[in-house]
């Protein structure tokens, strides 16, 4: 027997018109150039021609935080200044806070009923995680129930593209088994299906090569790196353990230098002449960090400045995010609203 469950159904988009946006972070920790990469450059192009909603996930944060609460709170307008550093414009883009808007708490409470803990267990994103945590048996049922939540915030805001990479998909496919059991529920579409919006990026790997970036694992570059930051970073960073002497052809898979410059460089024809030297052979590990921190540090340097006075005025910071949360208060109520009606909960 076939159920929803059993069904792919995240489809792979391009932006149409009429599109909503709704993407985020947990607020764990300030943003590193990964995050740059990633997501937020797309989220500059993006607010220009779509309707975008960005949350500040910090019940989300909590999931493996709980105990540590202050690692959550701590960061929150952190991770609002780092959006407004690079670009992203609150009066194009709405930001909003995920734990003071309280439809996206009782949603999650109402979908909840309609995914199987064997449902969750199942999904590959959140397997992966699970194990990456060490959990043990010891998972918090905030984290095994996360997916729920993204589902609540993807459909409180009507979205109906969401950024993501393609480890996230199986979340969506989740969010969109939620929906069609709400909407059967209902007996109509009081619900819209999502589609993924894939980076064309890869994700930025760590400057060890050898795991995605983390500020946990000590291997990623702050937006707000100083410096001595990225001196320190860059020069720590992985190139081909075989390249002893300059003289030595050189291997330009999974050397991050190459990578890191592949990313931030402006001019890639010069980055490719670098590349055929380094094969060659002729052309130091020293030589190409030194062009990389030149680089990193001009792309750095006014997102730090930018940063910097973002900081200086935490009550502006706590303006722009009051007033985005408040914005979407209606439109998560609204959605609210007709899930409560498919359940007959809407009494007075």
């Amino acid at each position: 027997m076939h159920t929803l469950e059993n069904k792919t159904t995240c489809t792979i988009a391009a932006p149409i018109s009429g599109d909503k946006i709704l993407t985020g972070d947990r607020a764990t920790g300030p943003l590193h150039i990964g995050h740059y990469v990633g997501s937020l450059q797309q989220r500059v192009i993006l607010q220009d021609k779509y309707q975008q909603t960005i949350l500040v996930a910090d019940m989300q944060g909590l999931t493996d935080n709980g105990y540590h609460p202050e690692k959550v709170s701590s960061n929150i307008l952190n991770v609002v200044a780092d959006y407004l550093c690079v670009g992203i414009d609150p009066a194009k883009t709405t930001i909003c806070l995920q734990s003071s808007i309280p439809a996206l708490a009782e949603l999650t409470m109402y979908y909840a009923n309609l995914v199987s803990v064997a449902r969750l267990q199942r999904n590959p994103t959140v397997k992966s995680e699970i194990a990456n945590k060490s959990f043990g048996k010891s998972i918090p049922a905030g984290f095994l129930t996360y997916p729920i939540s993204q589902a609540a915030d993807i459909t409180a805001f009507n979205g109906t593209l969401i950024p993501v990479g393609e480890d996230q998909l199986p979340l969506l496919e989740q969010t969109n088994e939620i929906v069609r059991k709400i909407n059967a529920i209902a007996g109509e579409e009081i619900l819209v299906e999502c589609r993924a919006l894939l980076s064309k990026v890869p994700r930025l790997p760590g400057a060890d090569g050898k795991n995605k970036m983390s500020k946990s694992m000590s291997n990623s570059l702050l937006l707000s790196a100083s410096e001595q930051d990225i001196k320190r970073v860059v020069k720590s960073m992985y190139t081909d353990p075989k390249h002893l002497n300059i003289n030595d052809p050189g291997q330009i898979e999974g050397n991050v230098v190459f990578t890191y410059l592949d990313a931030f460089h402006s001019d890639s024809k010069y980055i490719e002449t670098l590349k055929r030297q380094y094969q060659e052979g002729g052309l130091g590990d020293g030589h190409t960090k030194k062009i990389l921190e030149e680089c990193l540090q001009d792309f750095l340097r006014p997102i730090r400045l930018r940063r910097e006075m973002l900081m200086n005025d935490k009550a502006q910071l706590l303006s722009i995010l009051k007033e985005g949360t408040e914005r979407s208060q209606d439109e998560a109520n609204q959605v609210l609203r007709r899930v409560k009606n498919a359940f007959g909960l809407n009494l007075f």
